[in-house]
């Protein structure tokens, strides 16, 4: 198992280019930022992920442009990779996508993988001026047309939402960049079994496996059993090595962390009493102090 530290919440912005250092020099996989490209200031759509439908995090929590600032963080880094989780690519157009991703790609070698999702949040689609009720059906053709367009050849394009003829984008990364799926909706597994990974929202163990064991067989069926495929677990229980072992031997399994950031999964057992999370030299400390317990549990797997 290798560990992805998640920026969920973090609002210490400029402190994100010395944890993304840090991180790989402890020897984590990856880091992973999340993205809302208008967060109105009362929202009233439910949460799906708490019980009581509310967010965790107060309205004036900052959304860095995901691109900019994993690239950033990539430029800085030389091993490091990098993620959205998730990139609303429905609120985008293809050639916003395609053109964002491509050049985090190039400037980074490589190291970025695209994790997007339908999205949750009506208010942010009518500031943005896109139908919420078609948000699945229109990141299904972001996809597609993003993939044709980073090959730089020729593109044409028709479809329920977007159609362009004779379209070329330049430069284009020299690898795919892997799209991983966020989510849970049987639309949602469904749509992360036909890309490159899975996204996993906070579980526990046995009803995560579940659903890994679920986007198995729906990659036997839609016959990609045998490519690559990255799953990116959020466990809401310690691992075990029986419950990792348990799992599809197809996938490539990553967990991703939050050693400083309270949630309602689960205080931060990396903070000590006393400590101020908000202070970069504490992060660091949890992150060693994360890095130092799945050791002593043989769960670490250095990058």
């Amino acid at each position: 198992m290798k560990y992805w530290i998640s920026l969920v919440n973090t609002v210490e912005v400029e402190q994100f280019i010395a944890i993304a250092q840090k991180a790989e020099e402890l020897g984590y996989e990856g880091i992973t930022l999340p993205d809302h490209l208008a967060y109105p200031a009362a929202p009233e759509t439910p949460y799906p992920y708490t019980e009581d439908g509310k967010v965790w995090w107060p309205n004036t929590n900052p959304w860095m442009d995901p691109w900019i600032t994993l690239t950033a963080m990539g430029v800085a880094t030389t091993r490091l990779r990098m993620a959205t989780n998730i990139y609303l690519a429905a609120l985008r157009d293809p050639f916003t996508v395609s053109r964002a991703t491509s050049a985090a790609a190039i400037l980074t070698g490589n190291r970025v993988a695209c994790g997007v999702s339908a999205g949750w949040l009506k208010e942010e689609f009518d500031l943005a001026g896109v139908d919420f009720s078609s948000r699945g059906r229109r990141l299904d053709e972001v996809i597609t047309a993003v993939r044709a367009l980073n090959t730089g050849e020729v593109v044409s394009h028709s479809g329920e939402f977007f159609d362009f003829k004779d379209v070329i984008m330049s430069p284009v990364p020299s690898k795919p960049v892997p799209v991983w799926v966020g989510g849970k909706s049987k639309a949602a597994l469904r749509r992360a079994a036909e890309n490159d990974g899975w996204l996993g929202v906070p579980l526990g163990n046995e009803a995560m496996k579940a659903v890994i064991d679920s986007l198995f067989e729906l990659r036997r069926k839609n016959g990609t059993y045998e490519k690559p495929f990255d799953v990116l677990i959020s466990a809401m229980e310690m691992y075990t090595p029986e419950f990792i072992e348990s799992l599809d031997p197809a996938g490539t399994y990553h967990a991703s962390v939050l050693p400083w950031t309270p949630s309602p999964w689960g205080r931060a057992f990396w903070v000590e009493e006393g400590e101020d999370h908000s202070e970069l030299d504490v992060k660091v400390r949890s992150m060693e102090r994360f890095k130092a317990m799945m050791e002593r549990f043989g769960l670490w797997e250095s990058a």
